[in-house]
């Protein structure tokens, strides 16, 4: 009984065995068939010897049917390949994709380059126009803005936060686009995969949406106090810059070491703040990229043992939606980013939306040959509307005529000579000069009538030359020299180096106090104005200069009108009306000896200035 199975198998194996294998060898070598469709039979045809050889080595003790398995949609697709290919590597296909591919990155880079060019163009230009209007719009706003508005805030306005919005402007506003671009186009992958994981990927949108908004609604509040304390950081520093002698010789180096501390500290907590929350977005997006994951990774595994997708489509899925992930955690931290840069644009606004000067009238005119004549009628003016300063002032000057105003600190001088020259709108009355109100007149050219030369000697990092020549344009060297001479400054100027090439440095303290004054009578000399405006100008010089000086403003205000703010007395004896002002107010008028026999308040006030004894004049 044995025996007969054992010749049956024997029988079974040699039949099947011999017949396979001799059509095995009947079949022609793969290497000789040219044609792709006949090898692909060859190969089917070995297959198929194989699955019949298959059942007559079961026992084999390496039978491949124990090792791997070939389903028949597997030999169908080798079959399929070998048809297309003929077996071999196409090359030239291979070749054809690689070109491709790099003409798409070489494509990718000059769309870069074109983008980026094309983004620093128009920053740059958007911040130019920007700042351009707020130069402007500097030159528009009232003399009452730079008196309530530190200067070194304004400068970190003009300075630091335009520089931020140009900085966003040009690289985030770039990765922006870029992101957008790049979401859409793993978008469209996706869908190509599979329509309902794509679904799972965009149900995780409105997350990132809330995320955003909830964080940069914190953060913008804090990058607005940061932007805030860098204003009044840099407006401590430019005071305690200017003013580092004063702070000396006072000896307030600690106090205003503890202010800049205590302003640091200040910017630092709202700058760690600001950064903390902005922080926040990194992780909190990696989360919910993580959670769209987990769904992929889920759903996905349940279609893998469905047999509805392939294992290799859902891994170039979740590669896909990895991918997809990056662009919105950009675009989320750059609306950070954009919190800063709106924090910044709403200072800068500030100053675009503060209210201007009152515009010229339409139908402004400009007076060609004015005389000088000046007019105060009925005129009242509050720095604060519930603190009057001016009440229903009225005064006539004639053209030529010398006015001296006199009276206490506070009292109102300067603010006279701010209305008169519009820096300043009165609140009500009228203000004429030679009849013509002066708010009919054109601001530029109602102030190329006068001359000023104040106490507070301005002059701007350059030469002496410029300086002087500032108050004319196009003054020639000639004309400068004799306006030197005639503010008795050419003599100290030839002792220079550099004569009247010397350069002045932003402060001017490479020359003292009196010569700058000296400089600036000078540029008031060569502006040759109508109308003078001399406050306190001889306050910083010697009292021989000041003699000197006297002599050249006499013959300087000779047929121009003049309105000298004094302190010392001595120096407005010759004056033709002298008016005494006390809480805004005009309380005397007249000249020096009519006053003096009044006895009245200027009496008072000039002999207040000497003690018995003494008969040199002291400033008040």
């Amino acid at each position: 009984m044995n025996s007969t199975n054992s010749s049956s198998t024997n029988n079974k194996f040699d039949t099947d065995s011999i017949k396979a294998v001799q059509e095995f060898i009947s079949l022609p070598k793969l290497s000789s068939i040219k044609d792709a469709n006949e090898k692909a039979e060859v190969c089917k045809k070995v297959l198929d010897l194989g699955k019949k050889m298959q059942g007559s080595m079961e026992n084999a003790p390496n039978n491949p049917k124990n090792n791997v398995k070939f389903t028949d949609e597997q030999i169908n697709s080798v079959i399929n390949a070998i048809r297309q290919t003929n077996g071999e590597y196409d090359f030239n296909y291979i070749g054809k994709i690689a070109l491709i591919l790099i003409a798409l990155y070489i494509l990718s880079s000059l769309f870069s380059l074109t983008m980026g060019l094309v983004m620093s163009g128009v920053a740059q230009k958007t911040v130019r126009d920007l700042r351009r209007e707020v130069d402007e719009k500097l030159s528009r706003l009232p003399l009452k803005y730079f008196d309530s508005h530190q200067h070194g805030d304004i400068l970190s306005r003009v300075t630091n936060d335009v520089d931020t919005i140009a900085t966003t402007l040009q690289q985030s506003l770039t990765q922006i686009i870029t992101s957008v671009i790049t979401i859409i186009g793993y978008i469209i992958m996706m869908l190509t995969i599979s329509h309902s994981l794509t679904l799972i990927v965009l149900a995780t949108m409105p997350l990132y949406i809330i995320a955003t908004t909830f964080i940069a609604k914190k953060s913008q509040r804090y990058f607005a106090a940061q932007q805030k304390e860098i204003g009044e950081l840099s407006g401590h520093v430019e005071e305690m810059y200017t003013g580092h002698k004063i702070v000396k010789a006072f000896g307030k180096e600690k106090d205003s070491i503890e202010k800049f501390e205590a302003i640091n500290s200040r910017l630092m907590n709202v700058g760690w703040r600001a950064q903390f929350v902005s922080g926040i977005m990194f992780p909190l997006m990696n989360f919910i990229s993580n959670l769209g994951y987990v769904g992929i990774c889920i759903v996905g595994g349940i279609w893998i043992t469905r047999s509805l997708l392939g294992i290799g489509d859902i891994i170039a899925f979740i590669q896909y939606s990895r991918s997809f992930t990056m662009p919105i955690i950009q675009t989320a931290n750059i609306a950070n980013i954009i919190q800063s840069t709106i924090a910044c644009a709403e200072r800068v606004f500030e100053i675009l939306d503060e209210e201007e000067e009152v515009p010229d009238s339409k139908n402004a005119v400009v007076l060609d040959n004015p005389k000088g004549e000046v007019k105060f009628e009925d005129v009242s003016f509050r720095y604060k509307e519930d603190v009057p300063l001016i009440e229903d002032m009225n005064l006539k000057v004639k053209p030529g005529d010398t006015i001296a105003i006199v009276g206490p600190t506070g009292a109102g001088k300067t603010t006279l000579v701010n209305l008169l020259m519009r820096f300043y709108e009165i609140n009500s009355g009228r203000i004429s000069i030679d009849g013509v109100n002066i708010k009919d007149i054109k601001r530029s050219e109602l102030r190329k009538m006068f001359g000023m030369v104040l106490q507070d000697t301005w002059l701007f990092n350059g030469t002496i030359k410029d300086n002087i020549g500032y108050g004319k344009e196009g003054a020639s060297m000639d004309e400068i020299i004799q306006a030197a001479k005639a503010a008795h400054a050419d003599h100290f100027i030839r002792t220079l180096p550099q004569g009247y090439d010397t350069v002045l440095n932003e402060e001017a303290t490479n020359i003292s106090q009196g010569q700058k004054q000296l400089l600036t009578i000078a540029r008031a000399i060569l502006a040759d104005p109508k109308i003078l405006i001399l406050d306190e100008a001889t306050s910083s010089v010697d009292t021989r200069t000041e003699v000197l000086i006297q002599k050249a403003m006499a013959n300087l205000m000779e047929g121009r009108t003049s309105f000298v703010i004094a302190h010392r007395l001595s120096t407005i004896k010759d004056a033709k009306l002298i008016l005494v002002m006390n809480n805004g107010s005009i309380i005397e008028m007249g000249n020096h000896k009519e006053l003096l026999a009044k006895g009245g308040f200027y009496a008072e006030l000039y002999n207040s200035q000497f003690t018995k004894g003494n008969i040199e004049e002291e400033a008040v």
